[in-house]
């Protein structure tokens, strides 16, 4: 079988989303650039792609898709023999399905800004605007303080096995981890516990090794 083909730019969060899943269930694919900073993502060829000009999009053989979590849902269908069963009969479907959606409506509207206030604004160059941050980390405080009671009750969000709902927040997490906000996680036991859970499957360990992250700012004596 071909590689799939998975369209943007390795650094990026979404992008990550979807490599964390395509790592879990063992499948060979290639990352095919997409450079934002040169609009690439907004050009004819691509628009086909994804006519919203956003990235990722997958390409599996005539199969031509975007929207991470979508093609994470894809994948995870249609690959359920392969690797992990990131849908599993065993799992609560209701909890699976919950909690699908509270990472796309509570967790990701907050962890995305401060993901792009403290560790991308920096990248380029620009300095966080302290407002957006102080607003988004009250807000993930409290979304997280609703994990950290049901995380105290399951291992993972549906229950005792790593569904597709802890891999959607998997890239998030990472960047979240990066910036001076990784305590809104190390301070709550029980999702701290998750988190380390995730980062130690090899399938994540292997997603970590191929995102280009920039080395940490050097610290003066």
């Amino acid at each position: 079988m071909a590689p799939l083909k998975l369209y943007g730019m390795p650094l990026s969060p979404n992008v990550v989303r979807v490599a964390t899943v395509l790592n879990e269930k063992g499948l060979d694919f290639e990352i095919v650039p997409v450079d934002l900073t040169t609009g690439a993502h907004k050009q004819p060829d691509f628009l086909t792609l994804n006519p919203f000009g956003q990235i990722p999009a997958l390409v599996d053989g005539d199969e031509v898709l975007f929207e991470s979590r979508a093609i994470n849902r894809y994948i995870a269908s249609k690959y359920a023999s392969e690797g992990t069963d990131l849908l599993p009969a065993t799992a609560s479907a209701a909890k699976l399905e919950v909690w699908l959606e509270v990472e796309s409506h509570h967790f990701y509207p907050n962890a995305s800004p401060l993901v792009f206030q403290l560790l991308v604004r920096p990248l380029l160059g620009g300095a966080p605007d302290a407002a957006v941050v102080d607003k988004h980390a009250e807000q993930l405080a409290k979304v997280l303080d609703v994990y950290e009671a049901h995380l105290a009750r399951n291992k993972y969000l549906a229950g005792d096995e790593f569904t597709l709902a802890d891999a959607n927040h998997a890239s998030y997490l990472l960047y979240l981890s990066k910036t001076p906000k990784a305590g809104l996680v190390a301070a709550r036991p029980h999702v701290k516990a998750w988190w380390e859970a995730i980062v130690a499957r090899p399938a994540f360990q292997k997603t970590v090794a191929a995102i280009p992250l920039p080395p940490p700012p050097s610290s003066s004596a």
